[in-house]
């Protein structure tokens, strides 16, 4: 086949793959078809590059990892929308704007609770694309945007230059996925898809921005009437004409009570839709009126949103169970007849703990009040007394863990309840990913679903047996293979050659985290030095205190525990930390920085310090041994003054820390 049309064939199929893959959720070939389908385009590409497409799936960028993001100044503002909350407002508004045009008509359409962003192309081609920032200066984001598919690499359109603005946004299917592994994992949750959806596109590696499958609606071009178009709705067309997505439910009417009729019907229906919104905007629809009804310093006069109300339903409590989690808390979790929020359909909510329960005298069988949180963590609120049947149960919390059956303890310093038992089920996969994760022993490629398929398969009973697992064991599971097999053997291999203090951290011990882990290791050097230490030596280790202390201490003591470490050692993990021998120079002394300083960013110069064994605080005290300032320094300043602190600024800093 000619090149050029081979290569024109595959890139069509490639991008009607991706949107498929990443926005519609519905692949229609399999990771290794699309995978080669790719390589073949991109060695087509490297041998003729002048036929190389400008949309090119190749040109995704995905995968670059930034070192910041630049600012960005918009040739038109991005301006926010006024809220209002109810008709009469809208009828308000409608006053307003009909005094001076009577003839005006409105562009009614849902409005996307996501990110705004501005795309910019130049004679057809995506060039840029940035954040709304403040409206008017906003951050370049677009090796990030290029990673969307919903996103048009290239245009035919003899306008030039062409500003869309969209909503970037994240689907409910997609965000609760990545909340379910997010939980599996124990990381924090994102509050809802918007949040998901900022926090997902201010990736410096892109590669994680393209991962979370973000999409777009794109609803405004921003020099419409500069290009020609006299209506707004005129551009909604063109824009659709050009591949843009762009939302399908909207109106154009002069009526308010037909704007009310629309807001009523999304807004019984709302919960139906793949994606959120938070209310329904209404802008005037001739351009030339937009431009002369102008701006107040806030908002355009042109435009208002009106926001929906936070949805609350009623529920029956069907029962309250309890979950182990990785750390051994037990969490209970209330039931309920499945009810219809924000889009998805939830059964259930945490409560939290005992305390909870108690202060809201939830029982089961109650009629709860649900809604939630952010627009999408379930939550519940509180119980319809005058519903609550006579055969109402109060809730009591198990005396021994519901899983395995060992003793729990009850933390007297919080409402925590713990199962004491080391090898419990419940606790064994979370406490396997932790094991592996990125900050800790950062085993590439081994996360909850294959942890959770090796447990299923017998495969492994503790995190230490990793490192006896065997090829074909690997290959002969779903969805792996040889190569996979490898490529886990390899990262296996690899994660050995990790330092001390990383294993401490994947032990997942009690109040041990990642700088605590540091220090320890730094003190001991090597596992047996650390499983010889008492728990007084321990407590006088700098930044370790004697709850840190006792956690590793009794974990440390656990005769299982100390056979789970053996079968480490015995499989070739390092058990070692390297320590930088720089001498203490600072030890004991705290430093407290403030102002600019030229030669070093703030998080270089406290690495200094607490290389040469001394620590950094953000306030001033008469603890402080020096306040290292520089320019532009503050209150922080005038109180080391007032507390008599040393007071040294970068050049005698710089002295202090001469070799």
């Amino acid at each position: 086949m000619d090149a050029g049309k081979e290569i024109n064939e595959l890139t069509d199929h490639l991008i009607a793959y991706a949107v498929k893959y990443y926005n519609e959720d519905a692949p229609e070939i399999s990771d290794f078809e699309y995978d080669d389908l790719m390589n073949r385009l991109k060695a087509l590409e490297a041998e003729h590059p002048d036929l190389a497409r400008d949309d090119s799936p190749t040109k995704r960028v995905i995968g670059n990892v930034l070192e910041g993001f630049e600012s960005v100044t918009h040739p038109y503002p991005m301006e926010s929308l006024q809220d209002v909350f109810s008709y009469e407002e809208l009828y308000d508004f409608d006053k307003r704007v009909k005094e001076r045009f009577p003839d005006a008509e409105y562009s009614v359409e849902v409005k996307i609770d996501g990110l705004s962003v501005c795309l910019e192309y130049r004679d057809g081609i995506f060039v840029r694309g940035a954040t709304r920032g403040d409206g008017r200066v906003g951050e370049d984001v677009t090796e990030n945007l290029k990673t969307i598919f919903d996103i048009p690499l290239k245009i035919e359109s003899d306008l030039s230059p062409l500003y869309v603005r969209g909503e970037v946004y994240m689907s409910y299917k997609t965000f609760e996925r990545l909340n379910e592994e997010n939980e599996k994992l124990e990381k924090p949750l994102f509050a809802n898809p918007r949040n998901a959806a900022a926090g997902s596109l201010r990736q410096l590696d892109s590669s994680i921005c393209a991962k979370r499958k973000l999409s777009i609606f794109c609803f405004n071009l921003q020099n419409g009437e500069e290009l020609g178009f006299e209506k707004h709705s005129d551009t909604f067309n063109f824009m659709r004409e050009k591949g843009f997505k762009i939302v399908d439910r909207y109106i154009v009417t002069d009526d308010m009570a037909k704007v009310i009729e629309f807001i009523e019907e999304i807004g019984e229906h709302r919960d139906a839709l793949s994606f959120g919104i938070d209310g329904i905007v209404i802008k005037i629809n001739s351009l030339a009126q937009r431009r002369r009804m102008g701006s107040t310093a806030k908002a355009p006069r042109w435009a208002i949103a009106y926001k929906f109300p936070p949805e609350e339903k009623p529920t029956k409590l069907l029962d309250i169970t309890v979950q182990v989690g990785r750390t051994g808390v037990l969490t209970p979790n209330a039931l309920f007849e499945p009810v219809r929020l924000a889009g998805t359909t939830v059964s259930r909510a945490t409560l939290h703990n005992r305390d909870f329960i108690a202060e809201k005298d939830i029982r089961v069988g109650d009629t709860i009040i649900v809604r939630k949180a952010g627009d999408i963590i379930p939550e519940v609120l509180g119980v319809d007394l005058k519903k609550r049947p006579p055969d109402a149960r109060p809730f009591k919390m198990p005396d021994r863990c519901p899983v395995c059956g060992s003793p729990l303890y009850t933390d007297p310093d919080e409402a925590a309840i713990r199962c004491t038992g080391s090898e419990c089920p419940a606790q064994l996969s979370r406490s396997i990913a932790h094991f592996a994760s990125r900050g800790a022993m950062d085993i590439e490629g081994l996360g909850i679903a294959i942890v959770e398929a090796l447990l299923e398969k017998g495969h492994i009973k503790s995190a230490a047996d990793l490192y006896y697992l065997k090829a074909e064991d690997i290959a002969a599971m779903e969805k792996m293979g040889d190569k996979s097999a490898e490529n886990l053997l390899a990262a296996l291999e690899k994660s050995k050659g990790n330092q001390l203090s990383r294993l401490l951290f994947a032990f997942g011990i009690r109040n041990v985290g990642q700088k605590a882990a540091k220090v320890i290791a730094e003190r001991y050097e090597n596992i047996d030095a650390l499983l010889n230490a008492t728990a007084e030596e321990l407590t006088n280790i700098r930044d370790i205190g004697p709850v840190i202390a006792e956690s590793l201490k009794n974990w440390l003591d656990n005769p299982q525990n100390r056979h789970f470490i053996q079968r480490l050692q015995d499989a070739g993990v390092n058990m070692t930390e390297q320590v930088d021998k720089r001498d203490g120079r600072f030890e004991g002394k705290t430093f407290v920085l403030t102002g600019t300083l030229s030669e070093f960013t703030r998080d270089q110069a406290s690495a200094i310090i607490e290389a040469f064994g001394g620590k950094t605080s953000s306030s001033v005290s008469k603890k402080t041994s020096y306040l290292l300032a520089g320019e532009d320094a503050g209150s922080k300043l005038t109180k080391a003054q007032s507390l008599g602190v040393e007071i040294i600024d970068e050049a005698v800093f710089k002295e202090m820390i001469k070799e």
